[in-house]
């Protein structure tokens, strides 16, 4: 029986992971679950699953909670030491990773220096620290699992074969809702379009991230920290189908593909039950009836993100941070409905050009970089707000 924590739980990923964890209830167990403000989804959770504790963003939504909980066995804590707790339980083998945002690293960190293999779905921790992370992996002794499912489909690519034999990773990406829509439509695209994935069902951020193909630039520097290869050595094909979930290209010329059918209940399940495979009630993929396969090289001019990134990664050091940070809040303002769409590139541009490089030894300068980063995006924002006036 492995005994998991989820950070967050009432996400996209969160649920998922519950779903494959009570298929299996032989296998998995659940300890521990954090989330943010979603009082009514864990309130459910905890009745279905019966942690021990769990914690919640702020004290206001945890005592909403409690309130509601009155009576039960299960301890309610909140804030970044609630965070912590659920990411630390000494009875847990695994912590699933799956808060959004640069929010994860503390608490995952924190879960890798206490002996905790990680399901990693949070990107931002290895874009925002990556040598950090990796660095405690190794002295921690942990396995860190990637959940992402172009991560997933690498690391199982991987398998069985040497690292030195690697051409290059081939990461795919399903090009989001707005692969076809020309430069000049995309000034015009609304929250709810961006939302609208054709593939996959996901949180708002990365449903953004997805359409900007910031998402696929944050994946192409995560993939370069987690598989120890530089930017040259990754590449990205647009691929609509989303079947090929991404393939690895060896010295001799081989290449190896994972595929299968979008849900993320697979590589949940690879990362959960590694090196086994558990059963999911999937259908069966019929590639007759998909017919066709495609693939395309990405747009730079019309996603310009995704050059951003590889920009940050080929600079290193602090680089990778203040481009996440400087992401986030810009994709917060365009859902809120006060930045244009393709202003989000804009803005993370801007804040790349104002930062003086450095290189990050301690979690702390990652953070002090980041509130940094956050900071002058709002200036930036101000400004393109006055510009428009």
């Amino acid at each position: 029986m492995k005994e998991i924590s989820i950070l967050g739980s009432t996400g996209s990923i969160g649920q998922n992971t519950l779903e494959v964890i009570a298929a299996h209830p032989d296998k998995f167990n659940v300890r521990a679950l954090a989330a943010g403000t979603n009082v009514s989804l864990l309130k459910e959770q905890i009745e279905r699953f019966r942690p021990e504790f769990v914690a919640l963003a702020t004290e206001e939504a945890a005592d909403k909670l409690r309130e509601r909980l009155a009576g039960t066995e299960t301890a309610v804590l909140s804030g970044i030491d609630g965070l912590i707790a659920v990411a630390t339980h000494s009875d847990v083998k695994m912590v699933v990773s799956a808060i959004v945002g640069a929010a994860g690293l503390v608490p995952t960190m924190a879960a890798i220096e206490a002996g905790k293999d990680i399901a990693l779905a949070n990107k931002e921790t290895l874009v925002t620290a990556g040598p950090l992370v990796m660095g405690a992996v190794e002295r921690a002794g942990v396995q860190l699992f990637p959940v992402d499912s172009e991560h997933s489909a690498i690391f199982q690519s991987l398998v069985g074969h040497r690292h030195g034999d690697v051409r290059r990773l081939i990461l795919t990406a399903s090009g989001g809702p707005f692969r076809a829509t020309s430069l000049e439509a995309l000034k015009q695209v609304t929250a709810v379009q961006a939302l609208a994935h054709p593939n996959w069902s996901m949180g708002k951020k990365i449903s953004v991230d997805s359409a900007t193909m910031m998402n696929k630039g944050l994946e192409v520097i995560e993939a370069s920290f987690l598989f120890d290869l530089p930017g040259k050595q990754i590449s990205v094909h647009v691929h609509p189908e989303s079947i090929v979930h991404s393939m690895v290209e060896y010295i001799d010329g081989a290449v190896i593909a994972q595929m299968g059918l979008p849900d993320m209940k697979t590589p949940i399940a690879y990362a959960l039950s590694y090196p086994e495979r558990v059963e999911l009630n999937q259908p069966e993929m019929d590639l007759c009836s998909i017919g066709m396969l495609n693939f395309e090289e990405p747009d730079h001019l019309r996603f310009p993100c995704l050059k951003l990134a590889y920009q940050a990664l080929e600079e290193g050091g602090d680089a990778p941070a203040v481009l996440n940070a400087a992401n986030e809040v810009a994709v917060q303002f365009f859902l809120s409905g006060q930045l244009a769409f393709l202003q989000i590139p804009e803005v993370v541009s801007r804040v790349l050009e104002m930062h003086d490089p450095s290189g990050l030894t301690t979690v702390s300068e990652v953070l002090r970089k980041d509130r940094w980063a956050r900071e002058r995006s709002l200036e930036v924002i101000r400004q393109l707000e006055g510009a428009c006036a």
